[in-house]
């Protein structure tokens, strides 16, 4: 297990005790990543995967399909060494993977092999096969229990966009009792009732783990297709901006304030940026003000992970995450979006 200790570059997390003595730290880093398109070259029996096929409009190819491999498992694998050089990330989420083969090969890849990553994935009814799933590091996270949870519409919704279920994984991290919710919501080509539906049944969901087991620590992760201000996320989750007004039944949202305030998001459409990918927190992962309280696992501080590898540098795109294809070209890029990381704290023992 990493333990950092952290001296005066970290005041918040620092406790003078005895005038010398000094309180140490465990620091965790959990991320989400959508992969865009992590499809292998072979047609999955049942699914329309016809465009990520060596004769489909993406020319989808074996060359492609590695370098995808490559580029993705860089970014993982730099996931979290802002502050964990050497570790990265304990948990990571991922959205718009095609199978557990696309799974074995990514986590195939040296970066992510070198780390011991395995991997989490149910088999989901998605038309296109595209799923979510959870990397996680054997030697920080213990997975106790994975489900599938089905997104389950009104009976006014259309079908075609109800597909794609919470997968939610529950386990053990820093000796303690954690679930992970992985999310991929409704299109925006779907009405915002999609995903306020989706804020529904995976608030149901979270409540029942709760009470299951209140010390439960949750985190719902996903690409949302909705910001952190849309009605899904706002009020229907309740994911709040302000950790002072979190409150049972509500969840912590920092992202709000990175897209209301900073104006930066996750990903960019005609000029503006969008803060779809998101990770928030139950209350009892979260301190209150004037509260320094991590006698038990709890948020520090989180980011949109960035590297320069990920940013489109010229031309038409500048500025905006540098994806797989453009324009029917491809671009040997990485996805779409960028990742998140939040990083949690919990005081030695």
């Amino acid at each position: 297990m990493k333990k950092l200790t952290l001296f005066f570059i970290l005041p918040l997390l620092l406790v003078a005790v005895c005038g010398h003595a000094q309180r140490k730290y465990s620091v965790y880093a959990v991320g989400f990543y959508n992969q865009e398109n992590l499809f292998d070259t072979c047609h999955d029996e049942g699914k329309n995967d016809s465009e990520f096929l060596p004769s489909g409009s993406y020319r989808w190819n074996g060359l492609k399909y590695t370098h995808k491999l490559r580029n993705m498992a860089r970014a993982l694998a730099d996931m979290g060494t802002d502050v964990l050089p050497k570790v990265g990330c304990a948990v990571i989420g991922l959205s718009e993977v095609e199978n557990a083969k696309v799974l074995d090969d990514l986590t195939a890849q040296e970066p992510l092999r070198a780390r011991g990553y395995k991997y989490v994935h149910v088999e989901g009814p998605d038309k296109r096969g595209i799923d979510c799933a959870m990397l996680y590091n054997p030697s920080l996270f213990k997975v106790v229990d994975v489900k599938l949870v089905p997104y389950v519409p009104d009976e006014s919704m259309a079908k075609d966009y109800c597909t794609r279920g919470f997968l939610t994984v529950s386990g053990e991290l820093a000796g303690e009792p954690v679930a992970v919710v992985v999310c991929h919501w409704p299109s925006r080509f779907a009405g915002p009732s999609y995903r306020e539906r989706a804020a529904e049944l995976v608030k149901n969901l979270k409540d029942s783990l709760l009470n299951v087991n209140p010390d439960m620590k949750v985190m719902v992760m996903g690409d949302m297709n909705d910001d952190p201000t849309n009605k899904s996320m706002k009020d229907v989750l309740r994911a709040k901006a302000d950790a002072n007004s979190v409150n049972e039944g509500d969840m912590y949202n920092p992202w709000y304030n990175i897209l209301v305030k900073q104006g930066t998001g996750t990903l960019s459409y005609q000029g503006s940026w969008n803060l779809f990918d998101q990770i928030v927190l139950t209350p009892n992962m979260v301190n209150k003000s004037g509260k320094r309280d991590f006698s038990t696992l709890k948020y520090w501080k989180n980011q949109i992970f960035r590297r320069d590898y990920l940013i489109n540098t010229e031309g038409r795109y500048k500025g905006t995450p540098k994806r797989t294809h453009a324009s029917g070209i491809w671009l040997d890029g990485f996805s779409d979006h960028l990742p998140v990381v939040v990083y949690l704290v919990k005081e030695q023992q």
